[in-house]
């Protein structure tokens, strides 16, 4: 009997060194994983970067709306570690200026027009040629194409430039003015405000205006005073921007589709943790796609507001106009000789 119980006592013995070392096993396998751990939340600890974020459009426009969502999103799924700081109505340097602000490697946000990406990769500026698209789902189907990707490669590769968005779509963009406009020979002798844009300033020439580069800060004021006689933009634009109190007609030209791309350097970019890269994308992605259904829901209500402000709405003779800026892809300097045909066939393959 007293053997069994010192057997016994050997055997409980033995048993809880076993249990110890499976513990210590384990214990041994989390530190193991700890360095890891460790690791990941050392490349976010003590983060933090300011960016500016600049553009022109107005508070009321959906565009500063929508930016400034993504940013509070951006910020506060980051835990205040990137802060977007965004600054409306040409606060700081936009169109060209704002974008060699980010090719010079700032810690800057430019939200333009991809023509101006055109400057670097000039197919950049066809992509966006007047009257390439018809409706606004063609111009996002687009953008997803290989052919679009390549220029979205060759633009970060080649000259530091990313693109987190092209599809802050904010509507196709009209002739604004006093006078009815339904030919090209309706704006013959009317000067036209435009975005310093050359394909802006050659379009609006194509289609019989004279075409007048003006910062947007002016142009009300400059239309009170007959300095200009319209500008062209979008409904969306006219509901916020105070065009609606200077003109009174709206000629549906739909010479471009007004839309933004959100840029940022390279470099900028890559600096910061992957963690919080990848919110970053995620958020203007998909804020981008907001934007866009939120523009085509609002876009009749929009309409019949300015309506019963007394702005008149009339067709024009589309043909016409597409025939005469025709000129303007002729125009564009460095452009791929097959680019526009190509954006013309991947255009057909949606139909």
């Amino acid at each position: 009997m007293k053997k069994a119980k010192v057997l016994g006592l050997l055997l409980a013995l033995m048993l809880l060194a076993v249990g110890c070392g499976k513990k210590n096993n384990t214990a041994e396998q989390a530190s193991a994983n700890e360095p890891a751990k460790e690791e990941q939340s050392a490349e976010t600890k003590d983060f933090k970067i300011v960016l500016k974020l600049s553009h022109v459009f107005a508070p009321e426009e959906q565009l500063t709306k929508s930016t400034d969502a993504a940013a509070k999103a951006i910020y506060e799924r980051t835990n205040g570690a990137v802060e977007i700081q965004t600054y409306p109505q040409g606060q700081l340097p936009t169109y060209k200026d704002g974008l060699e602000q980010v090719y010079n490697g700032a810690d800057f946000i430019s939200v333009e027009d991809p023509s101006y990406l055109g400057d670097y990769v000039p197919d950049f500026k066809a992509l966006v040629g007047p009257f390439i698209y018809s409706d606004i789902d063609q111009y996002t189907n687009m953008i997803k194409t290989d052919l679009v990707q390549d220029m979205i490669k060759k633009a970060e590769d080649e000259h530091g430039i990313k693109v987190l968005a092209l599809d802050y779509v904010f509507g196709f963009r009209n002739m604004m003015t006093n006078k009815e406009i339904k030919e090209p020979a309706d704006l013959k002798g009317m000067k036209i405000r435009v975005p310093g844009s050359q394909i802006f300033i050659d379009t609006i020439n194509a289609m019989g205006a004279t075409a007048t580069p003006m910062a947007f800060s002016e142009t009300i004021s400059a239309v009170q005073q007959g300095v200009v006689d319209g500008l062209e933009g979008t409904v969306d634009a006219m509901t916020a921007n105070g065009s609606a109190e200077v003109v009174k007609n709206v000629g549906l030209t739909k010479h471009f589709l007004g839309t933004c791309g959100i840029y940022i350097n390279k470099d900028v970019f890559n600096k910061i943790p992957k963690e919080y890269q990848e919110i970053i994308q995620e958020e203007f992605t998909k804020n981008a796609q907001e934007m866009t259904s939120n523009v085509k829901t609002n876009y009749d209500a929009q309409v019949k507001y300015l309506e019963e402000k007394g702005i008149a709405f009339n067709e024009v003779n589309l043909p016409a106009f597409q025939e005469a800026t025709k000129v303007v892809f002729e125009k564009m300097e460095g452009i791929s000789p097959d680019i526009y045909q190509k954006l013309l066939d991947e255009i057909a393959k949606m139909k």
